[in-house]
């Protein structure tokens, strides 16, 4: 294949959900950079994880495959090492994969096609043994009531891993203009992921700006999402902390930005942006109080819709919006045919690279997220679910295994208010939706596999336990670099 680009930097982040950017309409965010890169490349409104939460959706990215594919469901599942990425797709095409900070791999391979690495991860590489400390903030960048609690100004180790994350690139990015080479560089972001903890400043900024959330909580109001909110303790927010925890992820979302928008300029001032295809994405939303949910973890749009942004000189039209539905999984073959990579075979995702380029008008406009634990993480309160959402032109059906299913059409109604899965009238829709989501995909196979999995992890886990070993790529999180404020 013919490369379009000389060179790649996708800038990866981590539960950053689509709406809060001003490039997505939010009037009261502040992410001058992530604004500039949209009005010099192309936005994409309909962009959806393939999975609401971090590793399923990670893996997904690497593999372009859906997490029932490559057997990756829940935050302690391993991806296999010979499941070919778009890293070795780009690397056996001549690049030299890089990546400076978070990849979120569990077990030994912590590179999956990624020829050099800095920074690292925070967690550990294993199930079994100690976790990172968070200090004061413990619990907080988990799914559980206290990081209601413990929120609003303060710090959290997850912002300085990220400093050092953007220290690093800048230092690469100098690096690569001296070597006068290719270059294809993967920056990891943490940020703006829970702890809802953010600098006083921000904090501040926004208590004064920010209007609450606008779904309230009884919409469509779902036994699994009732039970979900109930379990998980925030049933019954303050209206206080909800306000701090809000503050502090909008404050998340600028620090982010600001971060992003020294690692461009230093692009510029190398001269490296003119042939440089620049992609930034998230992994997954966050649901910021709307609903009366938090974190991701569901099949609404705040939890699997995420930003995606991509532009190149002279070759990406500037300023453009795109309204086709697309995944990240199909983000993954795109970058692979932009480089001149061949396409990762085997693969659910498929390259748009000649719908950004304004080759091709008949995008299929379909995408898939799955969300799928079993009964042991702590978090699941103790039941396993198997879920799936399709998104088909303005249809999108999420598909609880054991519960009822919604519909929503997106056109009519796109804060996914009100469920049409008992209209008469689209009684062929969701026909046609429940096929397509259980056309390669089984509730029950997916179940037992997870059980499946789960004994083997448990192995693994105890060994882990017992021998502990040392984990690689892994940055040295420091209980004490978390604060919260007095005054929070």
């Amino acid at each position: 294949m013919t490369a379009k680009a000389k060179n790649l930097l996708f800038i990866f982040s981590d539960q950053h959900a689509q709406s809060v950017a001003g490039c997505y309409g939010d009037r009261n965010v502040k992410t001058p950079a992530l604004d500039d890169l949209a009005k010099r490349g192309v936005r994409f409104d309909n962009a959806y994880c393939a999975s609401p939460i971090c590793v399923p959706s990670r893996m997904s990215m690497l593999t372009a495959q859906h997490p029932s594919k490559q057997r990756c469901w829940t935050n302690d599942d391993h991806l296999a090492s010979d499941a070919p990425t778009w890293l070795h797709a780009l690397g056996a095409a001549g690049l030299y994969p890089e990546l400076i900070g978070r990849m979120h791999a569990m077990g030994p391979d912590q590179m999956h096609g990624y020829a050099h690495r800095e920074v690292g991860d925070h967690s550990p590489n294993w199930g079994g043994v100690p976790r990172h400390d968070m200090g004061v903030l413990n619990g907080t960048n988990d799914p559980q009531g206290h990081s209601l609690v413990a929120c609003g100004a303060g710090q959290s180790a997850y912002e300085l891993k990220d400093r050092d994350v953007t220290a690093a690139t800048i230092e690469a990015l100098d690096r690569i203009a001296r070597e006068c080479r290719p270059f294809c560089l993967t920056v990891g972001l943490m940020l703006p992921h829970a702890p809802y903890v953010a600098a006083e400043g921000w904090v501040d900024h926004y208590l004064q700006v920010l209007d609450p959330p606008s779904i309230p909580k009884d919409a469509n109001e779902h036994p699994w999402l009732s039970w979900w909110r109930k379990n998980r303790g925030v049933d019954n927010v303050p209206e206080r902390n909800s306000r701090l925890a809000r503050a502090a992820y909008w404050g998340l979302v600028s620090t982010m930005d600001d971060m992003i928008g020294r690692i461009l300029k230093k692009l510029q001032e190398t001269g490296l942006d003119r042939n440089t295809l620049v992609v930034y994405a998230s992994d997954h939303g966050d649901h910021i109080g709307e609903r009366g949910l938090w974190w991701k973890h569901t099949l609404f749009d705040e939890s699997t819709k995420v930003p995606l942004i991509m532009a190149l000189p002279g070759i990406l039209p500037e300023g453009i919006v795109k309204k086709e539905v697309v995944g990240l999984v199909d983000v993954a073959q795109t970058m692979v045919e932009a480089l001149g990579g061949k396409p990762l075979p085997d693969a659910d995702g498929h390259s748009f690279w000649p719908l950004l380029c304004g080759h091709q008008q008949n995008w299929e406009n379909l995408v898939f997220s799955e969300y799928c634990t079993d009964a042991v993480p702590a978090w699941t309160g103790g039941r396993a679910v198997q879920q799936r959402m399709v998104r088909y032109g303005a249809w999108k059906l999420h598909f609880y295994s054991g519960d009822p299913p919604l519909l929503f059409n997106l056109e009519d109604d796109p804060q996914e208010l009100e469920d049409r899965s008992r209209d008469p009238a689209c009684a062929e829709i969701i026909k046609k939706l429940t096929m397509l989501v259980l056309g390669d995909w089984d509730p029950e196979l997916v179940r037992r596999h997870m059980l499946n999995r789960r004994a083997q992890k448990d192995i693994l886990a105890e060994w882990a336990n017992n021998i502990l070993p040392q984990s690689t790529h892994q940055w040295s999180l420091k209980p004490e670099m978390n604060r919260l404020d007095e005054n929070s």
